[in-house]
């Protein structure tokens, strides 16, 4: 595989807490700007057609990302007005979840518990969705991700940022733009709160570490040659795979779609 597997601060368990959730609120900004939601508002409706049940499990959620954009808007078109989405991640970002509470989206939820991925309950039906995600995971963990929705018969989307094209040495050269960036992004940063501001700008370390963890972010993304190779066994005449690049703002992203038989 092209990708390589080094260390992003962010999946660290020592890494605090209150850092981690400045950067996933920061990345959820950023998803506006990129217009992420755009992007996977499609694919989703193509995953629900492959669900017994108008559900979406999000899986390594963080601050919401650009999910919660989503659902706003499969809830206002009126085809899934029964839609539910359960917000999932290892390290609950427990300002989002109170966030969530107050703001009351009919079903929308995050859950507070850990969530790991590979103990997804079998039982969970639904669409499940993971985003920016994929790439944290070492192929072993991502394959066994991919297991457990193909042996649940549960459809799975995985959408990526980045398509992992570039020479691998490109990626170390956009960090200092990558620093930059964030100072400009920060300002749209919802809530902006005087810790995303005071370790922005008077003690960068949110840039610095926004900046390395998103270099490696991209070296780390499977390719989609990658993901030929992770569904490789896992295909049958009862759950097939489909992936392929999208156009968007900052280059091509990429996605893999999990799909069941339906049997109705």
């Amino acid at each position: 595989m092209k990708r390589l597997h080094l260390f992003e601060f962010e999946d660290f368990p020592w890494f605090p807490n209150w850092i981690r959730a400045l950067m996933t609120n920061y990345i959820q900004s950023f998803h506006k700007i990129l217009q992420t939601d755009k992007l996977l508002l499609p694919l989703v409706k193509k995953g629900l057609l492959y669900s017994d049940t108008d559900q979406i499990i999000d899986l390594c959620s963080g601050s919401g990302g650009p999910m919660i954009e989503v659902f706003k808007s499969l809830k206002r078109e009126g085809r899934f007005s029964n839609l539910q989405m359960k917000l999932t991640d290892l390290y609950p970002n427990q300002k989002a979840i109170a966030y969530l509470q107050e703001e009351e989206i009919k079903g929308l939820s995050y859950q507070n518990k850990p969530q790991d991925v590979t103990r997804l309950n079998p039982k969970t039906k639904g669409l499940r969705t993971l985003v920016s995600g994929m790439h944290h995971m070492r192929p072993e963990m991502a394959r066994k991700v991919l297991h457990q929705a193909q042996s649940s018969q549960q459809p799975i989307l995985v959408f990526e940022i980045s398509d992992n094209s570039a020479p691998t040495f490109l990626w170390w050269l956009a960090i200092p733009v990558a620093f930059l960036i964030s100072l400009f992004v920060t300002p749209f940063v919802r809530p902006l709160t005087w810790k995303q501001l005071v370790f922005t700008y008077l003690v960068p370390i949110v840039p610095l570490f926004i900046a390395w963890d998103g270099a490696v972010s991209n070296v780390r993304t499977y390719t989609l040659e990658d993901m030929v190779k992770l569904t490789d066994g896992l295909s049958d005449d009862h759950y097939q795979w489909e992936m392929g690049k999208i156009k968007g703002k900052g280059g091509n992203k990429l996605y893999l779609l999990g799909k069941p038989e339906r049997t109705n």
